[in-house]
């Protein structure tokens, strides 16, 4: 005849349990410190469009970006816009890798680049004649501040209908250079082509001064402010990624929000 199990003590139950809980979250901590020591010790992917992670992380970039745009990315889904009231007076001034110093209008001219090898040259008097548009939104950086601004500029789109760029359209990216080169951003077509992407010319109502780009700008609220390239001096088309600044530094190429 078996003896009955002897109940434990509520104490008892309570060591237990710790004793269940202390295991499991140390099982958690090996396996995390494992995985992060793998990936310390993974070999580095090969340079090229992009650089500076490990294959592993790449691998892991590149498939958020497949699942973002064939899964989540709609141009009916608007970054949250604000009133204008609501946008800094001062706008933060980060990096002027390719735009330092001011580059008055009369000295430049946008280059873009056609399939066909035609290059347009743009003057800021002609980009300003087209249907003006603005926007106000949060201005997000990968390093965490972010900040509610107003630009007005040119839909990206009005743009590509206005010069005829339909074929080019039809890329799969685009790519976008300082005129200096020293500054240079990719960006997958249907971002660019997104309603709220502006060509921009005009903070807080005044044209670009230098420190925020100068004279034409970038901006992608469904992207990251490194994509947001500040000052543009050529564009060009294609089906596979133009280089990127940052994406050479490690960073994902995608940046999307």
């Amino acid at each position: 005849m078996k003896k009955p199990k002897k109940e434990l003590t509520i104490d008892q139950k309570i060591k237990r349990r710790n004793f269940i809980s202390f295991a499991i979250f140390g099982a958690y901590a090996v396996g995390a410190y494992e995985g992060w020591r793998w990936l310390y010790k993974s070999p580095d992917e090969t340079a090229g469009i992009t650089a500076g992670a490990h294959k592993p992380l790449r691998r892991a970039l590149n498939k958020t970006e497949l699942f973002f745009r064939r899964l989540t990315f709609n141009e009916n889904h608007l970054v949250k816009t604000y009133p204008r009231s609501m946008a800094a007076k001062k706008i933060r001034h980060n990096s002027d890798i390719g735009s330092e110093g001011k580059l008055p209008p009369e000295n430049w001219k946008l280059q873009v680049k056609k399939l066909s090898g035609e290059t347009l040259q743009i003057t800021l008097d002609e980009i300003m004649k087209l249907p003006k548009t603005g926007i106000t939104y949060d201005f997000k950086c990968v390093e965490g501040w972010d900040q509610i601004s107003h630009w007005e500029g040119v839909k990206f789109r009005d743009f590509i209908d206005h010069y005829n760029l339909q074929s080019e359209a039809k890329m799969g990216y685009v790519g976008l250079e300082t005129p200096d080169k020293q500054y240079y951003v990719g960006i997958d077509m249907p971002s660019a082509l997104h309603p709220q992407t502006l060509l921009a010319y005009q903070m807080n109502d005044e044209l670009l001064n230098g420190n925020h780009g100068q004279p034409l700008r970038l901006i992608i609220p469904v992207k990251y402010g490194i994509k947001n390239l500040k000052r543009i001096g050529s564009i060009s088309f294609s089906n596979t990624r133009p280089r990127d600044y940052w994406a050479e530094q490690g960073y994902d190429y995608y940046s999307g929000l």
